[in-house]
């Protein structure tokens, strides 16, 4: 695929196939067990063991979105191997899931492959299995809160978009990662507006996605020209209370830290 993006030469955009789904699962774990700006606070202990359990649970959600053929991903063609394995098959991610001591940097080392952020999709029509979900969404329960509370707040009748009334008319954006010795580099604002492009020329109307950081909020929201981006619905973390046994109490806070993030849903309107 061609790359018309402004992102240097070394770095080209795919679509990405099933031979990519363990490498794909490992971006978008590690960026949320370690990285975030959510989960590190909320989660702080066992993040080994709570990697080893988001990869056993995430799976379905990357399949699902692989085979919609609407999945992309950066790779970096000047990636230096760092095991002479690797390289015979493009990659590997030496990982094992009975390892529950990993440390984020660990698990940085052990992703010795190319592909360094990823820009998942599926068909608004061929909606999520809730139930095939529930292993990956009880590894982080408060995803869960977020996408209720997104609901609850969005002004616009669920059944109006969701799920989408014909094929090839609603994108729906389900995981923005970028590994992290690759972030600051404009890679997902790249790969985010090359998506846009990509989706209208297939005659898609309109992308929907749950955005769990600024810069993506950002991105989404405030698209190039013709496209046209909205915050329908957020939150802010630091603010949502919940009512538990009587009593008040913050679920995006640990013993001893809060997060502190802005939770949106971005429609991004590519056409009438």
């Amino acid at each position: 695929m061609a790359n018309p993006t402004n992102l240097p030469s070394r770095y080209e955009i795919r679509r990405l196939a099933p031979e990519h789904a363990q490498w794909v699962g490992a971006v978008m774990c590690h960026s949320n067990v370690f990285h975030s700006t959510i989960f590190p606070h909320v989660y702080p202990e066992a993040m080994g063991a709570r990697f080893n359990r988001m990869m056993r649970g995430v799976p379905y959600l990357v399949d699902h979105q692989i085979s919609s053929g609407l999945s992309l991903g950066v790779f970096d063609k000047e990636y230096q191997f760092r095991k002479p394995d690797s390289a015979l098959t493009n990659g590997k991610f030496y990982w094992d899931p009975e390892h529950n001591d990993y440390t984020g940097e660990e698990l940085l080392e052990a992703m010795d492959f190319p592909l360094v952020s990823i820009a998942l999709s599926y068909d608004g029509i061929d909606k999520l299995d809730h139930d095939r979900m529930e292993p990956l969404a009880a590894s982080l329960p408060v995803f869960g809160t977020c996408y209720a509370e997104l609901d609850a707040r969005d002004p616009r009748p669920l059944e109006s978009w969701r799920p989408a009334k014909r094929r090839g008319e609603i994108l729906m954006r389900n995981a923005t990662s970028t590994r992290h010795e690759y972030e600051g580099k404009g890679i997902m604002g790249a790969l985010a507006r090359y998506l846009m492009r990509d989706a209208a020329a297939r005659g898609y109307k309109a992308i929907n996605i749950e955005c769990f950081s600024d810069a993506v909020t950002h991105v989404w929201s405030e698209p190039p020209s013709p496209f046209k981006g909205e915050v329908v619905a957020s939150f802010r973390t630091d603010e949502y209370e919940e009512e538990q046994d009587g009593k008040k109490v913050k679920p995006f806070a640990s013993a001893n830290a809060i997060a502190k993030q802005l939770i949106t849903r971005v429609w991004t309107t590519l056409s009438d």
